[in-house]
């Protein structure tokens, strides 16, 4: 069995093992009760107020789509990394160590919930009612640019689901600070990015490149003035930082030494 069959095969368990629960049709209802909530206190500051120079909420619920739906695309197969840090305090990371399997595949399939498809279905809601509010023509380029930021932005999140978990290899427990760039990243996408602090800017460029997988694909698709190869850059971008957060993740199992118990 190879590591995809394998990760498929995890999937399908969780999948199966959450449809025991009878509730599961209300915690999806939760979740997009709360998602459709969370953009209200924008949308009445825009009714409010009117746009911000160029910046009109169709714009910012845009941008704010690409990260929401991203975010949920790696909640959905990713996810298993927020759990890790348990398995270390337990130490059955052990019995995960025994497996001829790789230990990615094996974390990565450990848990799957359905209803973190909600945040996917309700990014993907934004962008489509963004676009058609800002009489996009989508042509296939312009729609395979989209694919392909949601793809890498689905990287992004998913290597700082991987560097939180490596860093619990040394702190044994899950670090809290790791919610702002997970859960509470995605927020920033209600800005628009030239109000942010020049710093601030920098760190979601460079050092999390979420304004290249969340900002400048919209702005490419929608003709926002900056050049269109600038929409790519976020598949590249978001394998380079996978890559270098599984590199961090090969340094921690490799400085593991198992709970002495």
């Amino acid at each position: 069995m190879n590591e995809f069959l394998l990760y498929t095969r995890y999937l399908r368990m969780n999948y199966l093992g959450g449809l025991q629960y009878k509730g599961w049709p209300m915690v999806m209802l939760s979740v997009v009760i709360s998602l459709v909530t969370d953009p209200v206190a924008v949308l009445l500051l825009f009714s409010r107020f009117g746009s911000i120079g160029e910046w009109t909420i169709e714009r910012v619920m845009l941008v704010y789509g690409m990260a929401l739906a991203s975010f949920g695309l790696a909640e959905l197969f990713a996810r298993g990394y927020d759990y890790f840090p348990r398995h270390i305090r337990t130490g059955s990371f052990d019995r995960i160590l025994l497996r001829p399997r790789s230990t990615v595949v094996q974390v990565l399939g450990m848990e799957f919930h359905l209803h973190r498809i909600s945040k996917v279905v309700a990014g993907l809601a934004v962008i489509t009612w963004s676009l058609a509010r800002l009489q996009v023509r989508l042509t296939l380029i312009k729609l395979l640019q989209l694919l392909a930021a949601l793809i890498g932005g689905c990287m992004v999140y998913a290597g700082v689901f991987v560097i939180s978990s490596a860093i619990a290899f040394w702190t044994v427990n899950a670090l809290n600070w790791t919610w702002l760039v997970t859960n509470g990243s995605y927020q920033v996408a209600k800005c628009p990015p030239h109000l942010l602090p020049a710093w601030l800017r920098r760190i979601f460029t460079f050092l999390m490149p979420m304004l290249l997988f969340a900002y400048y694909p919209a702005a490419a698709v929608a003709n926002w003035g900056i050049p269109f190869v600038w929409g790519w850059l976020a598949l590249p971008a978001g394998a380079a930082f996978l890559f270098a957060a599984l590199c961090l993740w090969r340094v921690g199992v490799k400085s593991y030494s198992s709970t002495g118990s």
